[in-house]
């Protein structure tokens, strides 16, 4: 194993998000110097058609010279987000199971035609 490798493998502090098919790592790793930096690596699982499955993965070194001006796009960019569309994940409308929240009362949501006769046709 090379030596890269093998610092690359010593984490000081880890976290973890699971995120549906995807999980987000965050880990605090040394440099040869003994300083500290971050990675942040997305896994995201395939299923293949006979059922098998592979990760993809995805790795950004974030270095503390970056921190502030990171840190600062980031909350501007989520900050963004959710101000023009809101915290409500679109995409969870296209689900089987989706169930979307009442938002009014029952009579402006749910209309009853089981009281129209013949005649209002």
């Amino acid at each position: 194993m090379r030596e890269n490798e093998m610092l690359e493998k010593e984490d000081i502090f880890s976290k973890v998000l699971r995120a549906g098919r995807r999980t987000y790592f965050f880990d605090v790793r040394a440099t040869k110097a003994d300083d500290y930096y971050i990675t942040i690596t997305e896994s995201k699982k395939f299923t293949e058609e006979d059922g098998s499955f592979h990760f993809k993965k995805h790795k950004i070194y974030l270095y503390k010279e970056d921190f502030a001006a990171f840190a600062e796009i980031l909350n501007d960019m989520t900050s963004y987000v959710l101000n023009h569309k809101g915290e409500e994940v679109i995409s969870e409308r296209h689900q089987k199971d989706f169930k979307r929240e009442d938002r009014g009362s029952e009579s402006e949501t749910t209309r009853s035609y089981t009281d129209i006769e013949f005649d209002d046709i």
